[in-house]
């Protein structure tokens, strides 16, 4: 252990906590970005209020300059530069300057840190604490650090490195096989301008939804992606445009697909049926009624008359608070009556058929 000047230690520009947009940012633009998206002002009252917790080394790697690059404890860092200097703010101005005037500790001028002699020394460690420890990052910031892991030990044989990157973070080869996967799938996202979607970038791209529906094995024959290679010449590039939109671009506030499971379970038995694909595709049907597609039609049956007759149930305990009413109820009304006999005759008329 070392005590290192704050002046001599700088920020990761290579932080998995970065979008890609903010790499290769200034160290003032990483504070503020750190600063908005980042407990970072939690951390400054915890620091002002008790003292820099020297039991928490930073992990750090010699630069050529002389300086240090913080590789794991970047929040921390900037918190005490923040207490020390409160005009880095850009924003919230005056919550970190309240907070540096009125701290009962002072800001230390020297940190503890461990140093490493290469940035990949620190990369097994944040894999256990970031991506399967108590302080896990977001799906795309275990992704981005994931992805950078792999390409910098990868020996050719994608099932046994994702087993060995599992055994060091803790976690499992399927699950690292699809994080990876889901990744790499992202960067071409990123590599499209994300579609020129509105509001989507870099900072609210959910990769979880890639990472859930590629657990999806309809999903995963819609992208033509398999999980045991590392290969995305074969992605359907097609297809993942259109799951993008379906994601995340809105009409009147809302995508056509959300990505929690329940959605996801839609998706993935929509994309299995032919009928009920060109319905949501290509017909504008919603997910909900392409997903009843899916179920054989004595079923979707079923299912429409037991909607239909709740809906009639609904009507009828309304109806005796109403004294007046539109030509229009009648005319639904008679349009109901003439479906229901409709319905009734083509069933009875099989139903013959087969007595016979």
């Amino acid at each position: 252990m070392q005590e290192i000047p704050v002046s001599q230690l700088h920020l990761d520009k290579s932080n998995p906590r970065l979008p890609l947009s903010k790499r290769g940012d200034s160290e003032v633009d990483i504070i503020n970005y750190l600063l908005l998206e980042a407990s970072t002002i939690e951390l400054m009252e915890a620091i002002g209020e008790s003292g820099f917790f020297s039991g928490e080394l930073l992990l750090v790697v010699k630069n050529d300059d002389g300086g240090y690059t913080v590789v794991e404890g970047n929040r921390r860092l900037c918190s005490v530069k923040l207490l020390k200097d409160p005009s880095l703010a850009k924003y919230k101005k005056s919550s970190v300057q309240s907070i540096a005037s009125s701290v009962r500790v002072p800001a230390p001028d020297k940190l503890p840190c461990l140093i490493f002699p290469r940035r990949e020394s620190i990369l097994n460690y944040l894999g256990f604490v970031h991506v399967t420890g108590k302080q896990s990052w977001g799906q795309l910031q275990k992704g981005r650090y994931l992805y950078e892991y792999y390409t910098r030990m990868a020996s050719g044989d994608y099932t046994a490195d994702c087993k060995k990157i599992a055994k060091v973070i803790g976690s499992t080869s399927p699950y690292v096989a699809r994080l990876l996967r889901a990744f790499s799938i992202y960067l071409k996202v990123e590599d499209e301008g994300f579609y020129s979607i509105e509001g989507l970038s870099d900072i609210s791209f959910h990769l979880n939804y890639l990472v859930d529906g590629l657990n999806k094995e309809n999903i995963r024959k819609f992208l033509n992606v398999n999980l045991s290679e590392d290969n995305l010449d074969d992605v359907n590039l097609d297809n993942l445009e259109l799951l993008v939109h379906w994601w995340f671009e809105k009409t009147e506030g809302q995508s056509r697909i959300k990505g929690d499971s329940e959605s996801l379970k839609m998706l993935n038995a929509i994309l299995g049926n032919a009928v009920a694909l060109d319905a949501f595709q290509n017909k504008g049907v919603t997910i909900e009624r392409a997903y009843m597609m899916t179920d054989d039609f004595g079923t979707q049956i079923q299912r429409s008359l037991k909607m239909a007759l709740q809906e009639l149930e609904n009507a009828d305990d309304l109806v005796v608070n109403i004294d007046k009413f539109d030509q229009s109820i009648l005319n639904d009304l008679s349009a109901i009556r003439k479906i229901a006999s409709k319905i009734t005759s083509y069933i009875k008329a099989i139903s013959e058929d087969d007595d016979e």
